[in-house]
């Protein structure tokens, strides 16, 4: 990308679009162009058009959608399959008909049968039964990139799918109805650490493994590979590397300081016992995280006191 290229990230507020829009501030490009939902509603099909005729950005980052955690999804099935196909169909259509240079789409790792074998390799698209609490939204998904496959078969476009592995950073959302098991551990025991509670109680037992990116890496790899990669097969972003729930939970606990028990609540659910991404394909193109999970978790504790803890 041409350092005056005109570039257009789509969801510039939230966890990922703020950080692919600070890589791409350090890496010298400044012609960005930037729209809050509230000015520029990607659901609305003539207002999307209208903003594509009227900017012409030459590059996209699709990072816009509609996102939450299981009760969430599980509870506004219709209104996350509408409205991600409303976002996708409209900026990757309007792409091609501006004659965008490329497009790069974020989707997400639930796209991947429930029953995939470990870890998850790209093949494994499409080869089973999704996990049904967030179907919705992962059919969604699996539409915007097999739309970015049909328009590079059908019309040449140079767009392309990349599937981030669990994600924590700036940004995150530390709402504990609806946030991820990160955040949500890191804003429960900094409560408990405050008000003296003796334990935190957490769901399950502790054993599944998960696999953590910082969205900082996340920007690094879509900066990448939007500079290397131009091919029809999605690419995984992750690190390659999972830990117990009960690491994290130890992590996190040790980062914040807070020096109570850990009480397992075993009546609740453990989920998928394992959700690990394959990352060979995008070793082998040169690129590989640089931030460790300890260290991850103490950058974006920082952010959490200094940037969350204010605004409650």
């Amino acid at each position: 990308m041409e350092k005056s290229a005109k570039i257009y990230v789509a969801g510039h507020r939230g966890m990922v679009g703020s950080a692919l829009v600070r890589k791409l501030q350090n890496e010298g490009f400044d012609n960005l162009v930037l729209r809050t939902s509230k000015e520029l509603d990607l659901r609305d099909q003539l207002a999307v058009s209208r903003f594509f005729d009227e900017e012409k950005p030459e590059y996209v980052f699709l990072a816009a959608a509609k996102v939450g955690g299981i009760v969430a999804n599980n509870t506004y099935r219709a209104d996350f399959l509408y409205e991600n196909l409303a976002i996708q169909n409209n900026v990757i259509h309007s792409a091609y008909v501006q004659k965008v240079k490329k497009l790069m789409f974020l989707g997400s790792s639930c796209i991947y049968p429930k029953m995939a074998p470990q870890p998850l390799k790209e093949d494994y698209l499409l080869t089973g039964l999704l996990e049904p609490t967030n179907e919705p939204y992962a059919i969604a998904k699996i539409a915007g990139i097999k739309m970015c496959e049909a328009y590079r078969d059908q019309y040449g476009c140079d767009f392309i799918s990349v599937m981030p592995t669990n994600l924590y950073g700036p940004n995150d959302n530390y709402d504990l109805q609806n946030s991820h098991v990160l955040p949500a551990m890191i804003r429960k025991f900094h409560e408990a650490k405050l008000n003296h509670s003796p334990q935190v109680e957490l769901w399950g037992t502790g054993s599944p493994m998960r696999e953590f990116l910082h969205a900082n890496d996340l920007a690094e790899a879509c900066f990448f590979l939007m500079e290397n990669y131009s091919e029809s097969q999605l690419v995984n972003i992750g690190t390659g590397v999972d830990v117990t729930i009960k690491e994290l939970a130890e992590t996190i606990q040790n980062t914040v300081g807070y020096e109570g028990k850990i009480h397992w609540n075993t009546d609740k659910p453990d989920g998928t016992p394992r959700k690990l991404m394959d990352v060979s394909k995008l070793h082998g193109l040169g690129w590989t995280h640089k931030i460790d999970l300890k260290e991850g978790i103490e950058m974006v504790y920082e952010d959490f006191k200094n940037q969350i803890v204010r605004k409650m």
